[in-house]
């Protein structure tokens, strides 16, 4: 038990704040992104509540992170009001739709954030970067996915095209979606060759070079969706196939 001065100095709120900073910087709070209960950020840091409660009060004014009644805090901007319908937007779009978009939102997106990003935005991107390539599973691997392509988007630094990209991302989460990408980066080569991709648009950004983020982005994308259409192609060509044998 920690006593004394030693107590004194850990039960604030400048602590307490610092602390929950290294833990978000670390991904210590899961996949989801969701921070424990005030009780148990209490217990875990060995503090008390009123500190948890103003640093957490801190970092929603900042904006890296949001509270929903009912459901907890989470990491990251509040999503945007378009969330409730979301749902039929993801039933009634395809793949290829999808990438037309991302094709001509993303590289704007890259372009803004080697205008905008910040060093400690830049030194992120490198760490999420390097958690795909590592990721043991299709699951991690495509949750940090779009954890870098959306730390893009925001420091971009313009709200209206990060609330777009919020609706993009959402429909990137739908399960259908998210196995047939998997499927066209089913083999290392295009894991690799996706990782060396990622780097070059981070580096890009980080020599404050607009032009060559965006092309890089638009190289990432079109490589995805050539592989996306070889994989859906190939796919249809088999179920023919079957039908035909059958």
């Amino acid at each position: 038990m920690v006593q004394g001065n030693e107590a004194e100095s850990h039960d604030n709120s400048n602590y307490a704040l610092d602390r929950l900073r290294e833990l978000m910087r670390a991904g210590e709070f899961g996949a989801e992104g969701r921070l424990p209960t005030e009780r148990a950020l209490t217990d875990l840091l060995g503090i008390s509540r009123r500190a948890v409660r103003r640093a957490l009060e801190v970092l929603e004014a900042e904006g890296l992170i949001w509270r929903r009644q009912g459901s907890g805090t989470f990491i990251g901007e509040r999503p945007s009001d378009l969330h409730p319908h979301l749902d039929s937007i993801v039933a009634g779009t395809d793949f290829m739709e999808i990438m037309e978009v991302r094709l001509r939102i993303e590289p704007q997106l890259a372009q803004l954030a080697a205008m905008r990003a910040k060093p400690a935005d830049v030194e992120r991107m490198r760490e999420i970067a390097v958690k795909i390539i590592e990721s043991g599973d299709a699951d991690a691997r495509e949750l940090w996915d779009g954890a870098l392509h959306r730390l893009i988007a925001q420091s971009a630094g313009n709200q209206l095209f990060l609330s777009i990209f919020d609706v993009i991302n959402r429909v990137r989460q739908d399960e259908a979606w998210r196995a047939i990408r998997e499927r066209a980066r089913s083999n290392g080569e295009a894991v690799k060759m996706s990782f060396t991709q990622h780097t070059g648009i981070i580096e890009a950004i980080a020599a404050h070079d607009p032009a060559r983020a965006g092309e890089a982005m638009r190289e990432h994308l079109l490589m995805l969706q050539e592989r996306l259409i070889r994989v859906t192609s190939m796919e249809a060509s088999d179920l023919g196939s079957f039908s035909e044998a059958s």
